[in-house]
């Protein structure tokens, strides 16, 4: 009866975020971690139980992902950040006049990776298990090392490594101003400032004479909505028939070395796969097609494997994405939590076990599959058509800041909402001028959190 509930929970879970996240992928610019982390928060604050929650972040990544592919392909602007590797090769293949191919091959090479990510990313992480504790042990150290190395390998490179220091200690002062303020410190707020630097940010600047002029237009954006075609026999298509054995066995390849890296960042990786088996192709149509599969494959491998790779093995975000979009996972107090001085997680890698990770994830990627693949292949023009037309991007921003004070109120008040202010602005300025996105912020607040409690009992 218990096998039971958890099941419909998590299949119930799982049609919500297939069907919110399959429609917010088709409204381009909409940042994973800042639309499907605050959403999963208020999942876990809400009740739900951890299977529910876990399936529905899982439907969640997985159909964001294949219908980011409907504006980068068919507008010409990325979907999301995991979109914007694609945005050449479809750019490209938008003039040779085929964009609807470029279409097929990247949500057919997305499903693909899919399925197979999960069963490889649990297999990984039982292989690293018995070694979770001696990781544990030395988080503190290993945090610290983690986020030199994201931020080394991020855009930023020697600035986002160097900015990570006044960035920590931004981080260390604020906590104990609202721990001298209310009694406790915060870690909500923190995240929800990380997640949504960028727009508030933007916000700020736009309220600048001097900030306007950097993000202003002189003219109405426009685009091009390309034709509707359809070449296939039947209602669907089948997606290991779209595309071809030698993709399919090169989407398959990357999906499954990409399974394997949890450490690196998740657009890092897209643009390796992508480099890496795109080469494999001599005719250079073939190539563009292909690389568009291999790369949105990756898009979802790397997702799935950063979140289940350290959530079952170790229970710590030590990932990209662990520290971005999946955080929640780990940290949502007072739901999950992390004790940094005791060294214990009360989160889902304590409440599910492996099995139920393999079985609830497939579970979930197969929901999102069934929602997401028939409607962006069918109905691809035609949302893309209303999202553009009918959908304000400004209502949006507004309905996810409402949804940030709101949590922002309940963990603190207006303290957490201040902090989360100060975070958002100094993180999202950091991101806009120095390249240091969002990972590297997360994994920074990690280590003051964990790092520098361990330095200064050194240096005492």
């Amino acid at each position: 009866m218990e096998l039971l509930d958890l099941t419909l929970w998590a299949l119930g879970m799982a049609l919500i975020g297939a069907i919110v996240f399959g429609l917010l992928g088709l409204v381009s610019g909409t940042d994973e971690t800042a639309t499907i982390a605050p959403v999963t928060l208020l999942v876990i604050l809400l009740g739900v139980p951890p299977a529910g929650v876990f399936a529905f972040f899982m439907a969640a990544i997985a159909s964001k992902h294949i219908t980011h592919a409907v504006p980068t392909t068919l507008l010409g602007i990325p979907g999301d950040t995991m979109a914007a590797p694609l945005l050449r090769d479809a750019q490209m293949l938008r003039e040779l006049g085929v964009p609807h191919i470029a279409l097929r091959k990247a949500i057919s090479g997305g499903v693909v990776a899919a399925i197979i990510a999960v069963p490889l990313a649990v297999l990984f992480a039982l292989v690293l298990t018995p070694f979770a504790d001696a990781i544990s042990s030395v988080a503190p150290w290993l945090f610290l090392g983690a986020a030199m190395l994201i931020a080394f390998l991020s855009k930023g490179r020697w600035a986002a490594l160097f900015a990570l220091v006044p960035f920590v200690l931004l981080v260390v002062g604020l906590q104990a101003f609202a721990t001298s303020t209310t009694g406790s410190g915060l870690s909500i707020s923190f995240f929800l400032g990380i997640a949504t630097g960028p727009l508030i940010a933007d916000l700020f600047l736009a309220s600048s004479p001097a900030g306007r002029k950097l993000i202003g237009r002189d003219d109405q954006r426009t685009f091009e909505l390309a034709a509707d075609t359809r070449t296939w026999k039947g209602r669907i298509p089948n997606p290991l028939r779209v595309l071809d054995r030698k993709q399919l066995g090169y989407t398959t390849a990357a999906a499954t070395v990409s399974s394997a890296t949890f450490v690196f960042s998740p657009v890092a990786m897209t643009v390796l796969m992508g480099e890496l088996f795109g080469t494999r192709f001599k005719n250079g149509y073939h190539r563009l097609t292909s690389t568009m599969s291999i790369r949105n494959g990756t898009t979802e491998s790397t997702y799935i494997a950063e979140t289940l790779i350290p959530l079952i093995a170790i229970g710590l975000p030590l990932s990209p994405m662990a520290a971005g979009p999946a955080n929640p996972l780990f940290n949502a107090p007072p739901v999950y939590t992390i004790d940094a001085e005791a060294g214990t997680t009360n989160n889902l890698h304590d409440m599910l076990e492996p099995w139920q990770f393999l079985v609830f994830g497939l579970l979930a990627v197969i929901v999102a599959v069934v929602i997401s693949y028939p409607f962006a292949m069918t109905q691809a023009h035609r949302a893309a058509r209303w999202v553009m037309r009918k959908v304000s991007h400004e209502a949006i921003i507004g309905a996810f800041a409402a949804l940030i004070v709101v949590i922002c109120l309940y963990e603190r008040g207006l303290v957490a909402i201040l902090v989360a202010l100060t975070v958002g602005l100094v993180g999202g300025l950091l991101n806009r001028m120095f390249n240091m996105h969002t990972g590297v912020q997360f994994m920074g607040f990690y280590v003051a959190a964990l790092s520098v409690p361990a330095i200064m009992a050194l240096v005492a």
